[in-house]
């Protein structure tokens, strides 16, 4: 008898929590290779050496794997966004704003799996999940958004808190409608490349930059109206 078998049919806490790490570790390092959309319960149970039944004992779904993902990296990218250092000042009307906004947006597109899962969270991730995951997860994401809302408020403290949550979920909204032409198909590639197009992710994360600077200047501006 194989340890691997031994191992996969194990009830002991420690053991099942390993196993589902290495699950998890597995998705992440296909995504960082691809796209979600690409990436199958086949594909995680090449890399793991487990069955699809076996891993819907560790997790119920493709998609609840891939939103366990989400929430690390979001947590994980709020932790760098906590400790960066914002860019080169800015001179003219709202530098604080733009010099924020601007870091908001650099640390999020160094980051393409989680850029990538925010861009099907609602549409396809929130899809197949049961209502006892998705409770967890949702209060998860009510945290994780909060949180950001709370590194705004720091930077920002004349803003009220219904306007620092307002560009908290900005952030997600306009990141996931950016980020899906960031990842064009060859074809569409090498037209915009013969367009003289920017290249793509650089112009996500400009157009990102660009977008975050409006919405919380914009709060800004209301704010002092």
């Amino acid at each position: 008898m194989s340890s691997t078998a031994s191992f996969q049919r194990a009830r002991r806490p420690e053991q099942i929590a390993a196993r589902r790490e290495a699950i998890l570790d597995a998705a992440r390092n296909l995504l960082a290779d691809g796209r979600s959309a690409d990436v199958s319960l086949g594909d995680i149970g090449s890399r793991t050496g487990l069955a699809k039944s076996a891993l819907l004992r560790y997790f119920g779904s493709r998609e609840v794997i891939f939103l366990e993902i989400l929430d690390r990296e979001w947590r994980q990218w709020l932790d760098t966004l906590d400790d960066a250092s914002p860019p080169s000042p800015c001179d003219g009307p709202w530098a604080t704003e733009r010099v924020f906004a601007a870091t908001v947006a650099d640390t999020l597109a160094q980051r393409p799996v989680l850029c990538d899962l925010i861009s099907v969270m609602a549409g396809v991730l929130e899809r197949n999940i049961d209502l006892d995951f998705a409770r967890d997860f949702k209060q998860r994401a009510a945290a994780n958004t909060a949180r950001l809302a709370d590194l705004t408020a720091a930077t920002l403290p004349a803003l009220s808190g219904a306007a620092t949550h307002q560009f908290a979920g900005a952030v997600f909204i306009i990141t996931a409608g950016l980020w899906p032409y960031a990842r064009p198909t060859d074809v569409v590639a090498a037209v915009s490349a013969q367009m003289g197009q920017l290249d793509p992710e650089e112009a996500f994360r400009a157009n990102l930059r660009a977008g975050l600077v409006a919405q919380l200047v914009g709060l800004s501006a209301q704010a002092e109206a």
